[in-house]
């Protein structure tokens, strides 16, 4: 299917994820339509950054709001779109523990307010970006889509597996054609500053600590920003009737071994401060992708000591 002249709109598309889809979308001749709040979770800065370049393009459209505010989803819904992608959420497992109402209100109230739009639109088709926490600390490794998973350790997580079963019961009511896609640890240049990624290379750049937390054994499925863009077109040319994809490089390693990749890359050794592992934070995260490959015919491509060193050569560019 070709994406040339579609309308889509990513909901908080300044982010790190919606800009790199925003680009390739826009590459590839859709129009694009993009809501965003600026939300100060992180430098907003970043964000305003992001989206500079596609500001001169006609195939471009920015709507500065929330999507709480129905004035500016209606805004949005104007356009007559052929489907949404709905990556808008409060992000940040930790920050969720002190926070709980603010992840609530924007993932479980924000997604039903999306949810009440799409369901108006002529042919409905939805992309929910979701999470590898809602698996929470399950002992059944590789996770599987069909997993039970009842079992989250922060709101964040909750919050997002609640945002999941609304579009599932929207699409039973409303036939609205939804994939859900649970994100694993995606990284890569333009990355949140508060991911370890981001923190360690810059720590390694700047000769500053990081904050190492447990003994090192605990495990990260990482995944590169091409390869979760490339899984997004995929949902997008395909539609399907609810199903649920991992996102995920299928490949995990521990802290101490992501932490020697870094040095590796950077060529600096990085001095570590031990701390307690929060709560929240889960032991692993692993994806089984064979119904990725299967059904949306969907790859990751880029290996993690690949992909950190795309990230080193923009930090050191960019930061």
């Amino acid at each position: 299917m070709t994406l040339e002249n579609k309308k889509y709109l990513i909901t908080g598309g300044a982010g790190f994820i919606g800009s790199h889809l925003t680009n390739a979308l826009l590459k590839k001749g859709a129009n694009v339509i993009v809501i965003d709040n600026f939300d100060n979770y992180y430098d907003i800065k970043r964000k305003r950054n992001n989206i500079k370049p596609f500001k001169k393009l006609q195939n471009f459209t920015f709507i500065q709001g929330s999507i709480l505010n129905k004035k500016k989803l209606s805004q949005c819904f104007d356009h007559k779109l052929d489907a949404v992608i709905h990556l808008a959420a409060q992000a940040g497992v930790r920050n969720s523990i002190k926070n709980p109402d603010l992840y609530y209100r924007t993932n479980v109230i924000g997604t039903l307010k999306i949810l009440e739009e799409v369901k108006k639109m002529a042919n409905p088709h939805i992309i929910y970006a979701s999470s590898s926490s809602v698996y929470g600390n399950s002992q059944a490794v590789p996770f599987l889509e069909d997993n039970i998973t009842n079992n989250q350790i922060s709101p964040y997580a909750s919050s997002k597996k609640s945002a999941e079963l609304l579009c599932q019961t929207y699409s039973n009511i409303f036939d609205i054609k939804t994939t859900v896609l649970r994100f694993f640890t995606v990284y890569g240049p333009g990355g949140r500053p508060d991911m370890a990624p981001y923190l360690f290379m810059k720590a390694a750049l700047d000769n500053t600590p990081i904050l190492k937390f447990g003994s090192g054994e605990s495990m990260r499925d990482y995944t590169y920003i091409d390869d979760i863009v490339n899984g997004i077109i995929k949902s997008l040319e395909q539609k399907f009737d609810f199903e649920i994809f991992n996102l995920g490089n299928n490949n995990p390693i521990t802290l101490n071994q992501f932490i020697a990749k870094i040095e590796k890359v950077s060529g600096k050794k990085i001095k570590q401060i031990s701390k307690k592992i929060p709560t929240g934070d889960v032991s692993i995260t692993c994806a089984s992708i064979d119904k990725a490959r299967k059904k949306l015919d969907w790859t990751p491509h880029t290996s993690l000591e690949s992909g950190l060193n795309k990230l080193y050569k923009w930090m050191n560019k960019y930061v």
